[in-house]
């Protein structure tokens, strides 16, 4: 069996990969376990081959692995070469902070010595969406790396090109990748010390499911239908201007994209009159072409499901198409609505609602299983009052939604469960261990 990938904007394959059979990914498992065992010995060493092989070639290889990214998923290259440096910026990050974040932790007590050490589990399971073809992989990666874990990824095979490309950059046995359809990944989670995936909810079941089986840690981030509150006393022109990136950024296929705008009745009909004006005056084309702002859906398939989800959504609302279809390109769109969508919409589509007072917006917010990110617009005073009330792993005032390295990630709800990022990112995949050491029984 094979993979094939193809560029979803004109249609034209791009290369095809021979599937690794169940021995091949036992093996590949198995190689990584044996290498971990010296890899763990040495955080030193670890930050050093990080910082000094890994960083480097990243750098050397960013136009090259751009080019592929965006050639797979269809993603504007400008925002390709954007996501390998927030990578990078996190690579550094962690081997710059990972000593301090992972040393021990002192507890007093009667013992002589009492401390919390922070040892890696083994070999972690990556499991990773298409979408942001090498930050998905690498914000679950580069912490487990540095806590001492070997990696095989599993990448959506829409993108198995970005994958081969990003182990090779890696060049080393610690970080493999496997080339399995979806349904492969479950029959490779036996052999794992712990998975972290990122996808639907509904494939977020079955690996939860089966990593339970087989009592396996498990981190799942599974997308979310985040809100952007608009108060009546926002900044109008300027928060229309990031409701444009927060909803288009990635084709409109971003798990902490806004795809709800809850905006106070008082200004509604402003702010909607620059959203569409904004909406309107975007770059759609070519992936490749560096003035792109909005390329292709990531394949024919996501691109009918989309179109499949905005007929749905004219039958509850009214559709503003703000641009052509064109092969896999779905235009800009607003759909203004009082109904409940409770799916999550992976394009570029803005639900658009109001309300009345700050308890009518916070259920408006809270109305779908979802809580990954909320954003809440207007003035520090009026944001404080709803913020409480928003359930949502991430809340952020004036600002759209946005993975940092310095900060948690990951959502409450069906959007899943685990950090990712940061401290406590790092430790996800540790043993947390009890140290208790006394001179005498």
């Amino acid at each position: 069996m094979s993979i094939e990938t193809f560029n979803p904007y004109d249609g034209k394959r791009l290369a095809t990969y021979k599937e690794d059979g169940e021995e091949a990914i036992k093996n590949i498992f198995s190689l990584v376990r044996g290498e971990q065992v010296q890899w763990k010995r040495s955080i030193d060493d670890r930050i050093n081959y990080i910082l000094k092989e890994v960083v480097p070639r990243f750098r050397k290889e960013k136009e090259n692995l751009a080019h592929i990214m965006s050639s797979e998923m269809g993603k504007p290259i400008s925002q390709s070469k954007a996501e390998i440096d927030k990578c990078i910026s996190a690579m550094e990050y962690f081997c710059h902070e990972g000593k301090k974040l992972l040393s021990d932790r002192y507890v007093e007590t009667e013992a002589k010595e009492s401390f919390v050490r922070f040892e890696p589990l083994g070999v972690i399971f990556l499991v990773m969406p298409w979408n942001f073809p090498l930050w998905q992989a690498m914000r679950a990666a580069i912490p487990a790396m540095i806590a001492g874990n070997g990696i095989v990824l599993k990448h959506a095979s829409i993108v198995t090109g970005s994958a081969v490309k990003v182990e090779e950059i890696f060049g080393s046995p610690l970080f493999r990748v496997i080339k399995v359809p979806g349904e492969g990944a479950l029959k490779a989670i036996k052999y794992s010390d712990g998975v972290s995936f990122t996808g639907s909810e509904k494939a977020g079941a079955a690996i939860s499911a089966e990593a339970g089986r087989n009592v396996k840690k498990t981190v799942l981030e599974l997308g979310g239908s985040d809100p952007f509150i608009v108060l009546e006393d926002a900044d109008l022109e300027g928060t229309a201007k990031q409701a444009t990136f927060a909803r288009l950024q990635n084709n409109g296929q971003s798990c902490i994209a806004s795809k709800r705008f809850i905006v106070s009745r008082k200004i509604s009909d402003q702010f909607l009159e620059l959203m569409e004006e904004n909406f309107s005056s975007v770059r759609i084309g070519d992936q490749l072409d560096h003035k792109t702002y909005l390329g292709p859906l990531s394949s024919n398939s996501q691109a009918a499901t989309v179109r499949k989800q905005i007929q749905e959504l004219s039958g509850i609302g009214k559709v503003e198409s703000l641009g052509e279809n064109s092969g896999n390109i779905v235009p800009p769109t607003i759909v203004l609505t009082d109904k409940l969508y409770a799916e999550e919409v992976f394009g570029p589509v803005a639900i658009f609602k109001t309300f009345n007072t700050l308890e009518e917006a916070a259920s408006l917010a809270n109305e779908t299983s979802f809580g990954l990110g909320a954003s809440v617009w207007g003035s520090h005073e009026s944001a404080s009052k709803i913020i409480p009330e928003i359930q949502s792993g991430m809340i952020f005032v004036n600002k759209m939604v946005a993975s940092d390295q310095r900060l948690p990630f990951g959502g409450i709800k069906k959007s899943g469960y685990g950090r990712e990022l940061s401290s406590f990112g790092l430790l996800e995949f540790t043993n947390i261990r009890t140290v208790w050491i006394q001179d005498h029984p």
